[in-house]
């Protein structure tokens, strides 16, 4: 067989494997994708799917926008023609056809946000309906069955979801009330996060509220005290004074940085060692790579002042407060150390538990916040027993990407 013959059945032999390792390649891939899951697992994955996606949308609770996003998701769900969202005020979405019915819906959903049962209304009955609701003689190409299901947040009816179809089966009666169910699930967690907001925002308030009446009186008396025999240190004081309170007291945001809450620490023990003098010793520790570190607002400052009302201010001689902060991997690690007088433990488990009132509501209530923002495995760790000193450690995630301060 001449060469150019055996070259050119190499070459047929050549491209016949490539191709049949294409075609096994192809195979495989093929069954790799059956191999995702059988159909009721794949329809399982697209709901699942479709539920996280609406329930993204809703996490401030029932807004007309989060509720326009997420109706599309949910209206996949039910497979129905159209699918409404509503509040008690008004229609908040409508994903789908027949829209000439949404003037009618709140006349129609009205007995459903009064008694909470879900309603079911046929084609020809809600032609009637709807026209006697507002929308006037209606085509018949917009004839459709509706089910109205309301959203209960609580014993309170917040809302109505409406999925209109050709008919209403029970197959669509049962899905639409566990779509409404699910959206009020969603609104009862705003509102959750929503309460918490508020409940740190009234623990914020509380902790300025202990600051104020003896940090207060206690700074102003001490820069008096130097007006006449040092009038220049007695103008620094003020102006350390203003910024102390003006940060202590700001409006914006529950949330700072480490740097931020050190600022204001340092000013604190100014003011308080123009008070002690040199009975206050402070010593800090700071690595520069945790200082952006975000944190919540009035954390640090609570303690340091713990360590010197409850610390120091009770013991005689001269205290020390040796303030660290460090990189712990994924945190940020930050000690207030006190050799004051300490106290018992078991009344400090009785603080940090709430059933006791006293001078330390400030532990309890940056150990509360803390537990709040990052889960009851970050709250204050602390260390004391009587004439032993007190030391605080508090750890936070370096990465925060909902907290901005």
């Amino acid at each position: 067989m001449p060469d150019s013959a055996l070259f050119n059945v190499a070459a047929v032999a050549v491209i016949a494997m490539a191709v049949a390792v294409v075609v096994a390649i192809g195979l495989r891939v093929l069954r790799s994708f059956r191999e995702l899951g059988t159909d009721a697992e794949q329809a399982t994955y697209r709901t699942l799917h479709a539920a996280s996606r609406a329930g993204q949308h809703l996490r401030n609770g029932l807004t007309p926008s989060g509720a326009a996003k997420a109706s599309r998701q949910l209206r996949g769900l039910l497979g129905s023609d159209a699918l409404a969202i509503t509040n008690t005020d008004g229609v908040l979405a409508w994903d789908g056809a027949v829209e000439e019915l949404r003037p009618a819906l709140m006349g129609l959903a009205a007995k459903v946000l009064a008694d909470g049962q879900t309603a079911v209304i046929p084609a020809g009955e809600l032609q009637l309906l709807a026209g006697g609701a507002g929308s006037g003689t209606l085509p018949p190409d917009v004839e459709r069955a509706v089910v109205i299901a309301p959203i209960k947040a609580g014993s309170r009816v917040v809302g109505v979801v409406a999925a209109f179809a050709p008919a209403a089966g029970a197959g669509l009666v049962r899905a639409t009330g566990e779509v409404a169910d699910w959206v009020a699930a969603q609104v009862e967690l705003a509102e959750l996060a929503a309460s918490r907001t508020l409940l740190m925002e009234a623990e914020v308030r509380a902790l300025r509220a202990q600051i104020s009446p003896h940090f207060i009186y206690n700074s102003l008396n001490a820069i008096a005290s130097f007006i006449n025999t040092d009038p220049v240190r007695a103008r620094e004081l003020v102006v350390e004074f203003a910024d102390f309170t003006r940060y202590s007291f700001r409006r914006h945001g529950d949330f700072t940085t480490l740097a931020e809450e050190l600022r204001c620490i340092d000013r604190y023990l100014l003011l308080e060692r123009a008070r002690f003098g040199d009975r206050v010793q402070v010593s800090l520790q700071i690595a520069p790579e945790v200082l952006s570190t975000v944190i919540p607002f009035l954390s640090l400052q609570p303690l340091v002042e713990n360590a010197v009302r409850h610390g120091l201010e009770a013991k005689e001689g001269p205290g020390h407060i040796n303030i660290t902060a460090h990189d712990s991997g994924a945190f940020a690690e930050v000690t207030i150390e006190d050799d004051g007088v300490g106290m018992d433990p078991e009344e400090l488990r009785s603080v940090l538990a709430g059933h006791a009132d006293g001078d330390h509501v400030g532990l309890r209530n940056v150990d509360a916040r803390l537990r709040q923002v990052y889960g009851d495995d970050n709250g204050l760790v602390i260390e004391t027993a009587p004439g032993e000193g007190t030391l605080i450690t508090m750890r936070v995630p370096k990465s925060q990407p909902r907290h901005d301060a």
